[in-house]
């Protein structure tokens, strides 16, 4: 059995012309070389995988090379040639600084840099993951780096650049290599595919080049890993359920049903990609892609911008045409909040549901400013057909054939509700003449409405009771109830008297409803009990100047509050401030005591329940 290489290893490139999408940086070189401008240190850096040491090594065999070609590639037939390619050479070195980082190694280098080459004309220094190295190793190859031998080279690789100290930084000629595009790796992938013999669909391709992130190193390795499980055969299906990647077909039918806006259908997929195993930030990333792919083939001019092939690319150009420049915006938006907020969010799934039915209820209109905003109101989720007519299902009458009802008048009160020996019950144009209470409601019984019962819905849930019976158990009954009911609504608000206690158990109730941040106005509205003054006003006494602007201010609201629990009477409020002179007698305990409790009468409270003590 064959020695087994990976395919990083084995069409590893050894040409400038063979690296792969960083064709300014090896043009760069080659002139260098051509025109014998070499400077003694060069620093490649950039992300993991993208050919930083094969092109220092690729540098390093072309400028001892004895007979490079006319562009600036080396022979591969010469000595020096030959024997950095069979790993024997003895004038290229490669150091990994990750395991020899000390100051020792560094100085064993410094020795060995004195040593001219023995074949070739420069000694190349191939440092990789420089930023490994100590702050005393660094140092101490600050002198050698500035002003090595005529003979020698250094190549410095890392990852990290940030993390070489600027004394380094200065003295070396910087490559930056970008992160390799996702077409480049398609393309060198195919071609690989195409030598071994197997076959693979673009598809397949481009799911690995999407999930190696720009890493040539990480995209080889998937390719070994497809091609095994898939036994040369790499198709579209089997990839995506090996590297547990998304199908773009849960966000092609996301998008038909957030157009549509079907927010239970968004849910119950969701729920689905959730059963399978993945994260919710995956999805809600996956489906910012989406809308972004759609955003850019939605224009003839950024379409180029789209990576995938021209089927899939004809699939998203028609689903942009079914959405706005702008709703792909606010979608996107909202989509990258939800990503930024997944990790700290203590219910992740509830917080991607939510934005799935913002995203279902999004319009043109949402984030005009261009923030993406959140829909103002959600509508109803869930309402079926069925329920909207059981909603709107209007009152049938007892009879067999129904009399069709008088032309609607708009008035200002509620219609009532007559009915006569001949005729069905049913809603006449206008009032019928009668008691006041059924012509409109009083003042008092509208300010308790709105914090409870209501007129309005004492007759909403009359009709809602109506068409929920059966047609023999209808009208005069129900009808009747509700006229007692509201007769004794309005005898109530009428009869309704103000006392001390109902005061004060209306202030009180008041003040606890006050909010948290209004808490200092609540601790005093405890302390303080109103008193009746005569039917429409009441008296609350102060203790200095402070507190009674104070409740000055606030004197609208709390009458308005208060006459809620008061059957809607309206009522004002006088403030007294109390003139209280404190008698300081240090030598009678018991008079500084009665004075506190002329001014607090809750203190005479706590001295018995704690049955307290007066010191002497």
């Amino acid at each position: 059995m064959e020695n087994y290489i990976v395919s990083a290893r084995k069409y590893r490139p050894d040409t400038f012309e063979t690296v792969v999408s960083q064709k300014s940086l090896t043009t760069t070189l080659k002139n260098a070389i051509h025109s014998g401008k070499l400077a003694h240190a060069y620093l490649f850096c950039g992300p993991r995988g993208v050919g930083k040491t094969t092109c220092a090594r690729i540098f390093a065999k072309t400028i001892n090379c004895t007979n490079p070609t006319e562009n600036g590639e080396p022979c591969n037939q010469c000595e020096s040639c030959q024997s950095f390619n069979q790993q024997r050479s003895y004038s290229i070195y490669e150091l990994d600084a990750a395991s020899n980082n000390s100051v020792e190694d560094i100085r064993s280098l410094n020795e060995q840099v004195r040593i001219p080459p023995q074949v070739g004309r420069y000694k190349v220094y191939i440092i990789d993951e420089v930023h490994m190295l100590s702050q005393a190793a660094f140092n101490a190859f600050l002198k050698t780096l500035e002003e090595p031998p005529a003979h020698a080279i250094f190549i410095l690789a890392t990852t990290e650049k940030h993390k070489i100290i600027p004394t380094i930084l200065s003295r070396c000629q910087i490559y930056d290599f970008s992160r390799i595009e996702a077409g480049d790796i398609i393309a060198h992938l195919q071609s690989i595919a195409n030598k071994e013999g197997i076959n693979c669909e673009y598809e397949a391709l481009r799911i690995i080049a999407q999930k190696s992130d720009g890493c040539m190193r990480d995209a080889l390795s998937l390719f070994d890993q497809m091609a095994s499980f898939t036994q040369g055969d790499l198709t579209y299906a089997k990839v995506i359920d090996s590297l547990n990647v998304l199908d773009y077909e849960y966000y092609f039918r996301l998008t038909d049903f957030i157009i549509e806006k079907k927010a239970s259908q968004c849910l119950l997929l969701f729920n689905d990609i959730l059963n399978k195993g993945f994260e919710g930030n995956i999805f809600i990333e996956g489906a910012a892609s989406h809308f972004r792919d759609l955003l850019v083939n939605s224009d003839q001019a950024t379409a180029e911008l789209f990576e995938g092939s021209a089927e899939l690319r004809n699939r998203y150009i028609e689903q942009a045409k079914r959405c706005t420049p702008k709703m792909l915006f606010n979608a996107i938006r909202l989509c990258s909040n939800c990503s930024l907020n997944y990790r700290t969010s203590r219910n992740k799934r509830l917080h991607v549901e939510l934005t799935l039915i913002e995203l279902s209820q999004m319009s043109d209109s949402d984030g005009e400013d261009g923030r993406g905003r959140r829909p103002k109101i959600l509508k109803p989720l869930f309402n079926t057909a069925e329920q909207s007519a059981q909603r709107v299902q209007p009152v049938v009458s007892t009879t067999a054939a129904p009399t069709p009802a008088a032309p609607h008048t708009t008035t200002a009160q509620p219609a009532a509700i007559q009915q006569t020996p001949a005729q069905p019950v049913q809603k006449p144009s206008t009032p019928p003449a009668g008691p006041a209470v059924l012509q409109g409601r009083p003042e008092g019984l509208r300010s308790r409405n709105e914090s409870g019962t209501s007129l309005g819905k004492m007759f909403q849930r009359s009709r809602t009771n109506i068409g929920n019976q059966p047609q023999q158990e209808i009208q005069r009954p129900v009808i009747a109830e509700t006229k007692d009911t509201v007769v004794a609504e309005v005898e109530k608000a009428n009869n309704f008297a103000i006392t001390d206690a109902t005061l004060v158990q209306a202030w009180t109730s008041y003040a606890l409803r006050l909010p948290e941040n209004e808490r200092a106005l609540a601790d005093r509205m405890k302390i303080i009990a109103p008193k009746k003054e005569n039917d429409t006003t009441f008296i609350i006494s102060v203790d200095n100047p402070m507190a009674a602007e104070l409740f000055s201010r606030e004197e609208s609201r709390i009458c308005e509050g208060m006459s809620q629990f008061l059957g809607g009477a309206k009522i004002k409020m006088r403030i007294v401030v109390n003139k209280v002179v404190v008698v300081r007698n240090t030598s009678d305990k018991s008079k500084q005591f009665s004075i506190l409790v002329e001014k607090n009468p809750l203190i005479e409270k706590l001295h018995r329940e704690l049955n307290l003590e007066i010191a002497r």
